[in-house]
């Protein structure tokens, strides 16, 4: 029957336990938060100026959301300190590193974003980290990317467009990202490549697919026409400005372009894939992730459980690895060199 107790029985054991985490959770995050400011800005600063990753403002309380679907369960595990956590927490570290030598910023955004989200396995445990699976791995849309595959982009929706020109009848050529047409010269621009739009819809293609539903067959289509629909959506968009040049000419044409273009344009979009996508949905968001019961089951968390240290050992050696890339990172960087 102590079993059957419920739930409040477990929460109030564990309470204590999730006190002294949360706080060594805490200290670590703001630690790596102070090691990896200037990425954290600068990601900020991208995500509050450009247009192309003002969506990426959603990321965060996407992320807090689905903590919070799963405050129930975390209630009823004990957290431990987890001492192998602190290989995937260290290559974090080191990705950042070397993003900062390099003076790439993506590399550097990466590892910032990556040392943050293995934090948690390095407090909490395994188990937790389980739980938490999805908004730990929905961080990497935190990162800014999508500008590598601009170009390639660029040239993919001029080709498309080209192939439906000439299937409505319209005279075309096409030279990389020019179309030359009766009626004026259309350029394919980097802001006209859709990328924006891809990058914002695999983010909700993402986020969708494992909260909605539970098939791995369904998840695959599902986020394969989050990547196909905007990219054919973005270039019948285009095709549509030079086909209604030729009756109201090329620049009333891109006028009505770059009202349409927008994140109305996106809304229409996603609503085409959820509304197409909907009747298949499995599940509601709470139900997103692992079970408690499933984890409960599994060999292998106990077996990864059994490599728990205390937290005070734990939390020093991963604070020591911040110290020791914070060190390599002053005197690698060409900014502090």
């Amino acid at each position: 029957m102590q079993r059957d107790l419920p739930l409040s029985s477990a929460r109030s054991e564990t309470l204590p336990s999730w006190k002294q985490a949360l706080t060594g959770l805490a200290l670590l995050c703001g630690a790596v938060l102070a090691l990896t400011l200037r990425e954290w800005g600068e990601m900020a600063w991208q995500w509050w100026n450009s247009d192309s990753y003002a969506h990426i403002l959603l990321i965060p309380p996407i992320i807090l959301w689905l903590i919070w679907a799963k405050q129930d369960a975390l209630a009823e595990i004990e957290p431990r300190s987890w001492w192998p956590g602190l290989v995937p927490f260290g290559l974090a570290l080191a990705l950042w590193v070397i993003g900062r030598a390099s003076g790439i910023n993506l590399i550097a955004h990466a590892g910032a974003v990556a040392a943050l989200a293995s934090s948690v396995p390095v407090v909490l445990g395994p188990r937790a980290a389980a739980l938490l699976a999805l908004p730990l791995g929905f961080m990497v849309f935190l990162v800014p990317f999508g500008e590598e595959i601009v170009w390639p982009m660029q040239i993919l929706t001029a080709r498309l467009v080209i192939q439906l020109a000439h299937l409505s009848g319209i005279d075309a050529a096409l030279d990389a990202i020019h179309i030359t047409t009766p009626f004026g010269l259309f350029i394919v621009a980097e802001a006209c490549s859709g990328v924006k739009f891809l990058i914002a819809m695999i983010a909700l293609g993402v986020l969708a697919a494992f909260t909605a539903f539970s098939s791995w067959k369904r998840r695959i289509l599902f986020l394969l026409a989050c990547v196909i629909v905007p990219i054919l959506a973005n270039a019948v968009r285009a095709w549509g400005t030079i086909y209604i040049a030729q009756f109201i000419g090329a620049e009333r044409a891109g006028g009505v372009d770059h009202l349409i273009y927008g994140w109305v344009f996106f809304a229409v979009v996603v609503a085409i894939v959820l509304g197409l996508a909907w009747r298949w949905f499995e599940r509601t968001p709470d139900e997103a992730g692992w079970s408690l019961a499933e984890l409960e089951r599994s060999p292998l968390l106990a077996r990864l459980e059994a490599f728990s240290a205390p937290l005070p050992i734990v939390l020093g050696a991963a604070i020591g690895l911040g110290m020791i890339a914070g060190a390599f990172a002053i005197g690698l960087s060409p900014a502090y060199g």
